[in-house]
């Protein structure tokens, strides 16, 4: 008699996986806070509208009923987006789409980011490795022992928020890594694009995953230390690998915690 047949379904490139009727379960889909949600829903409802920096959004009652939701959930949301520079709220004058200055943040594509759209993120991390790779290269030519120091200290705080468990620390940690390589590179139209990229990518941080990338924060240790050598050795060419290798790394670690938290994956 011939055996049970499963279902044939894609797998890794170039493998099937065959799953049997008993373990057609999907896995739970991890829990996300409804203002969180939307939050999400409010972006996309910005861009579907096509509302420019500066236009009025519909109000709190709006986009309740749109959504589905209550007022009090709509308000957390809100929050939320006023925090990370996405939208303004004016008492007695209601909501408006945020016209912040900043180099990505005013454009028409810093006002559509939106921080869960995998395709998104893809093309944010492009750029940054774009940037980040070359600001490593010039790093390594151009930094003064004040900018070495200070990188290495901005690695040391990763390191030490990642053992304590600190996450905050950690990200600040990482924030100052980063722009510090970009200070060292003497070249401030990449300071500006480094800092309003990773402004962008923090969106995803709160919104995306809640602050809940960080399986990978053992790995970025070593992988900000192989960085910080090269650029300390003046080695540019390695320092441009470390840093692409770094960015490959954390945009994987990315896609897999969104897919996580919005599909169960």
């Amino acid at each position: 008699m011939a055996g049970k047949r499963g279902k044939v379904l894609p797998g890794v490139i170039g493998h099937t996986h065959c799953v049997t009727r008993d373990e057609e379960v999907a896995p739970p889909v991890p829990y996300r806070p409804g203002y969180e949600v939307v939050a999400e829903q409010i972006l996309r409802l910005i861009a579907e509208l096509e509302l420019r920096p500066g236009d009025r959004m519909p109000t709190e009652n709006e986009l309740a009923a749109r959504m589905g939701t209550s007022r009090t959930m709509v308000r957390e949301a809100v929050k939320i987006l006023s925090a990370i520079g996405r939208v303004r709220a004016h008492k007695g004058r209601g909501l408006y789409v945020s016209d912040d200055e900043g180099m990505l943040g005013g454009s028409r594509w810093g006002a559509f980011f939106l921080p869960t759209d995998l395709g998104h993120v893809y093309m944010l991390f492009e750029f940054r490795r774009i940037q980040e790779t070359a600001a490593s290269r010039l790093a390594a030519a151009n930094a003064t022992p004040a900018e070495l120091r200070a990188i290495e200290a901005a690695a040391e705080t990763c390191r030490r928020g990642h053992l304590s468990g600190q996450y905050s620390l950690f990200d600040s940690g990482d924030d100052d890594f980063h722009a510090g390589i970009a200070a060292a590179s003497h070249n401030q139209f990449l300071v500006a694009a480094v800092r309003e990229a990773r402004r962008l990518q923090r969106q995803s941080n709160i919104i995306g995953m809640s602050g809940g990338i960080g399986g990978h924060a053992a790995g970025a240790i070593e992988e900000h230390a192989a960085i910080y050598q090269a650029i300390r050795d003046g080695d540019p060419d390695a320092a441009a690998h470390a840093a692409g290798v770094h960015l490959d790394n954390t945009l994987e670690d990315y896609r897999r915690e969104i897919q996580r938290r919005l599909f169960g994956l």
